[in-house]
């Protein structure tokens, strides 16, 4: 089981440091929220945010763009080095183009709010992506409750890659906490994404809360 600390709930005054508490950790990485105050109602941070953490860490970055022009940070991030940029079904009508202009240089994913039905992923999607994150909260802010109508969505995404042979990667993100995360893994998830549940503690303690989450 992968985790993603979520560092939109980090300490930015201090976010190497917060950083550096996972340094060394398998199995672990960093989840950059980038929002852009109209896809979603929140802004965040930008590509000179994650051009300097990909100098100061070798952990596997995964961007996950909430924006509604995800092609332009795509390109600006191309020489950056991550492990994926996702991008959201709903923000763009050129799905498959955009996936493999990603794939000229990183891993590619898509998310899916909570509305957004698993058919709506077509097999031509499915077949090329490396991940897929379900969002389980209304994505813009953190600290929501866990939808657990995501579930089905794991586990029905789960079954299509089983029958299919396809690879990719099955994310969650939104109200991930010990309790959530054991549902999360047994409808198939492979990837929790965790926010407040880790941050909004003492430093000393965030790894002993990553690994309750496994």
């Amino acid at each position: 089981m992968i985790i993603s600390p979520s560092i939109l709930a980090a300490d930015f005054l201090n976010l190497e440091q917060e950083v550096n508490v996972f340094r060394g950790q398998d199995d672990l990485w960093l989840h950059l929220d980038v929002m852009d105050g109209h896809f979603v109602p929140n802004m965040t941070f930008g590509p000179p945010i994650i051009k300097q953490l990909s100098k100061k860490t070798d952990l596997p970055l995964d961007v996950h763009l909430m924006v509604t022009n995800p092609q332009f940070y795509v390109e600006e991030l191309r020489d950056c080095k991550l492990n994926n940029i996702t991008f959201h079904l709903e923000a763009v009508t050129n799905q498959l183009e955009l996936i493999q202009l990603i794939k000229k240089n990183h891993q590619a994913g898509i998310s899916i709010k909570p509305k957004t039905q698993v058919n709506e992923l077509t097999d031509d999607l499915l077949s090329q992506l490396d991940l897929i994150l379900i969002m389980s909260v209304e994505p813009g802010f953190g600290g929501q409750k866990f939808m657990h109508d995501s579930l089905d969505k794991l586990k029905k995404l789960s079954e299509l890659r089983e029958k299919h042979g396809y690879t990719y990667q099955l994310q969650i993100d939104g109200g991930i906490n010990s309790e959530t995360a054991k549902l999360a893994k047994e409808a198939g998830a492979q990837n929790l994404v965790a926010g407040s549940y880790i941050f909004n503690n003492n430093p000393q303690d965030y790894i002993k809360l990553v690994d309750s989450l496994r």
